[in-house]
């Protein structure tokens, strides 16, 4: 049976996905430490399109402007 292989999203380095890699998706700790510390220091943003709960969506508000 053929094991699945992924990318490191880190460094880009050909990864086995098996239980063997206790770092999965990383390569290695290196890897998944500058991952994590990249989410620590805010360079990752999940985009807001300024919806909040109750509230129509931006475009529903913006064509209700015109």
């Amino acid at each position: 049976m053929k094991q699945p292989v992924v990318n490191c999203p880190q460094c880009g380095k050909i990864v086995v996905w098996n239980s063997r890699n206790p770092y999965r998706p990383f390569c290695s700790e290196r890897c998944k430490l500058i991952d994590l510390g990249q989410w620590a220091a805010e360079s990752y943003r999940i985009p807001d399109d300024g919806e909040k709960e109750g509230e129509p969506a931006r475009k529903e508000r913006e064509e209700g402007a015109q």
